[in-house]
């Protein structure tokens, strides 16, 4: 399964969770119900992964885990907080570059509607992404040909 797809049975699944328990709960409490009922949905998920990377042949595996990892492919986010705010999807991002995934969602289940606490978070720097994930892309580059 890629991310694509494992994105949209994380969304399904977590739009259910948002809708059956209702916003502002602790973190902890959609964290673990969203990990099993992702595991009853045959996926693959690792809970509070650490995030290991390697920088000037130095190794580091401290201080940082990503809520889920689904797939090895996808890092799911988790709040439940008022509202998301840019620190929140820069921690995404950050997580996404050094384990050079290309993809992850950023859910906050302190949101009043799903809809405004999903977001998808595109990793620029991995080659998948930059080929395939980026919304409107052949927009894009038509555009761009438009303009040259």
């Amino acid at each position: 399964m890629n991310a694509e797809e494992a994105s949209a049975v994380v969304v399904d699944t977590a739009y259910r969770l948002h809708k059956d328990l209702g916003p502002g709960l602790l973190e902890s409490v959609y964290e673990v119900v969203l990990e099993r009922l992702l595991r009853q949905a045959g996926l693959q998920v690792e809970r509070q992964k650490i995030v290991a990377f390697d920088y000037a042949g130095m190794h580091f595996d401290e201080g940082l885990r990503v809520d889920l990892l689904v797939e090895g492919c996808l890092i799911v986010e988790l709040k439940s907080v008022e509202h998301l705010t840019p620190v929140h999807a820069k921690q995404l991002l950050t997580y996404l570059r050094l384990m050079k995934l290309p993809l992850g969602l950023l859910i906050n289940f302190g949101a009043p509607t799903f809809r405004e606490g999903c977001k998808r978070i595109v990793n620029d720097h991995h080659e998948i992404a930059c080929s395939q994930l980026r919304v409107n892309q052949k927009e894009m580059s038509a555009r761009s040909a438009e303009e040259s």
